[in-house]
């Protein structure tokens, strides 16, 4: 038989208790509900780990502040004309040139043996051309004896016909005779008449001929003189003074033509070579102005060459340094302002921060004047520099901004200390 069982007086009284804590919960839960949607939402941070800037009114530098390597303004390459095998090494790198001064000597076997025999050719050609003048001379003279010859017969033959004549007439010699004193005069006439055409046929050929080979004695000389100057070439000298800030050669080693060798630098002429992030390609021009820091000052100076090719997204522009700068060295590094903009004397300045990131600079969180809480604030930011943002709306002077990162806090609109 079942047995009823009745409720104490204490689970009565638990069962209660929890009924009561339970709709206060759920009370205070539908109260924070509505604090919420009124006040927006609300995130408790620890301050002691947020960095706090405060807004103030100062001169905006549009800079970019960055570091140059001294390189020389004009460098001189040494390219070798003529390959060849290391001889001599006449200077050591780092050292003061002259101009013409030897620096290295180069041998090449081949290339004397080539000039050697271009020189035969020059020698035989012009041996050639020196029988062919001569073999033209002797028929020139040759040519004139014979006419000599002629004219001296007719002279005979026209005597003899003239005193031939009257003995012919009166019948003491035969007209047979003097037929042929006729005959004989026609043929040197006519023989005279064709050594004259003779003779100026061979002057215009002789004269094209002579020609013909001259020019090929000049060709052939002017090869003898490049070769030898290619011989001049094994011998590399200084083309300008300068320091020899490279020499690329041991004793002993083959040299192919057109091998680099090394560069002479002009003395006391440099510039700086600046490397920027392709973000500011479309922002730099030539002619911007840059502020140097040296150690007796700053210089100001200009962007002379802009190099538009990226690599490792990067990309290279070049600054002429004033002549008068002394104490500087190829291959020092300097520090530069890259003046990306005009100065603004009175600009509301926002020290740059992490916030940014999250933010975009369109908002950020301002602290109240007990430094109890912060709100999120909707602003408006221009230009920046290296330290700060120059902010166009939604901030004063003196407000106290933090500026580290919002990635814990991104979405809440107020800040609880």
């Amino acid at each position: 038989m079942d047995k009823k069982i009745a409720r104490s007086a204490t689970d009565k009284y638990l069962k209660k208790s929890l009924l009561g804590l339970g709709c206060l919960v759920v009370a205070a839960a539908a109260y924070a509900l509505t604090q919420s949607d009124a006040q927006g939402r609300s995130q408790t941070v620890n301050d002691q780990n947020l960095s706090v800037s405060t807004v103030h009114q100062g001169e905006f530098v549009d800079a970019l502040s960055l570091r140059g390597q001294v390189v020389p303004r004009t460098s001189i390459y040494l390219d070798t004309i003529a390959g060849g095998q290391v001889e001599e090494r006449l200077v050591e790198q780092g050292e003061y040139v002259k101009e013409g001064q030897p620096l290295v000597r180069l041998s090449n076997t081949n290339l004397q043996l080539d000039v050697m025999s271009r020189e035969a050719q020059v020698t035989e050609q012009l041996n050639f051309l020196r029988n062919t003048q001569m073999a033209m001379e002797t028929s020139r003279l040759n040519l004139r004896r014979d006419l000599l010859e002629i004219d001296l017969k007719i002279t005979h033959l026209s005597r003899r016909l003239k005193q031939t004549e009257p003995l012919v007439s009166k019948g003491v010699l035969a007209k047979e005779q003097l037929a042929e004193i006729k005959e004989d005069l026609a043929y040197y006439q006519a023989r005279r008449e064709l050594t004259l055409e003779r003779q100026q046929q061979e002057s215009s050929i002789r004269e094209v001929q002579l020609a013909q080979l001259q020019d090929s004695a000049k060709m052939l000389e002017k090869n003898l003189q490049f070769a030898r100057k290619n011989l001049e070439n094994l011998l590399i000298t200084a083309p300008v003074a300068g320091y020899l800030s490279e020499l690329d050669v041991e004793i002993g080693e083959s040299k192919d033509r057109g091998a680099r060798l090394g560069q002479i630098d002009i003395p006391n002429e440099y510039k700086l070579v600046v490397r920027l992030d392709e973000f500011y390609l479309n922002q730099v021009h030539s002619g911007m102005d840059v502020v140097i820091e040296l150690e007796q000052g700053k210089v100001n100076a200009q962007v002379s060459k802009i190099d538009s090719r990226v690599q490792q997204s990067q990309f290279q522009i070049e600054v002429e340094l004033p002549k008068d700068i002394s104490n500087i060295k190829r291959g020092q590094s300097l520090d530069i302002e890259l003046m990306l903009g005009d100065r603004q004397a009175n600009a509301l300045l926002l020290k740059r921060g992490a916030f940014f990131t999250s933010s975009g600079g369109n908002w950020v969180y301002v602290m109240s004047e007990d430094n109890s809480q912060a709100l999120r604030r909707e602003i408006r930011l221009g230009r920046k520099n290296q330290d700060y943002y120059e902010v166009l709306s939604g901030l004063e002077a003196g407000d106290r901004v933090i500026t580290s990162s919002y990635s814990n806090f991104d979405k809440a609109q107020q800040l609880q200390f």
